[in-house]
C-alpha cells in the first residue's frame, strides 16, 4: 500500500519542530492529525473555552479535508481529547453540529489532564475516501 503524507495549504501551520503531517493517505483512508482550536492565522488558541475551541478544531479539520480533496461526509472514526469532562455536553453539541444525524462517525472521547498550548479539546479523524 502506497502512503501519501500531506501538508495542506490553508490548514493550521505545523510548528517548525513538528514531526508529523496534517494527514496520511493510506489506501482508501485518510488519517488526520489531531486539531486543536487554534486560529490558523495567528496559531493561538481561540478564546471562548471548550465550545469555541471545538468549533475551531472542526473548522481546522475541514480545512485539512478540503486540502486532501474530501469532506466530513466520509468520517468513520473520531477521537476527542477533552481536558474538562464537565464540558462534555457543550462540546458534544458543538461537535455534532458538523455532521448529519444519520452519518455520525464512531467516536471515542478521552479525558486528559493537559493538551498542547493549554488547549481544552483536540479532535482527530479517520476518513474513508470516495473512489
Amino acid at each position: 500500500m502506497e502512503l501519501e503524507f500531506l501538508i495542506v495549504p490553508g490548514a493550521p501551520p505545523l510548528p517548525p519542530t513538528a514531526a508529523y503531517s496534517h494527514a496520511v493517505r493510506a489506501g482508501d483512508f485518510l488519517f488526520v492529525t489531531g486539531q486543536l482550536g487554534a486560529d490558523p492565522q495567528t496559531g493561538a488558541i481561540v478564546p471562548g473555552g471548550t465550545v469555541a475551541e471545538t468549533h475551531q478544531a472542526m473548522r481546522n479539520l475541514q480545512a485539512v479535508l478540503r486540502g486532501a480533496g474530501t469532506s466530513l461526509d466520509g468520517a468513520v472514526m473520531a477521537r476527542i481529547y477533552l481536558v474538562n469532562f464537565a464540558d462534555y455536553p457543550a462540546m458534544n453539541a458543538a461537535y455534532a453540529s458538523y455532521f448529519k444525524p444519520s452519518r455520525l462517525p464512531a467516536r471515542t472521547t478521552v479525558g486528559v489532564t493537559a493538551l498542547a498550548m493549554g488547549a481544552l479539546v483536540e479532535i482527530d479523524l479517520i476518513v474513508r475516501l470516495r473512489r
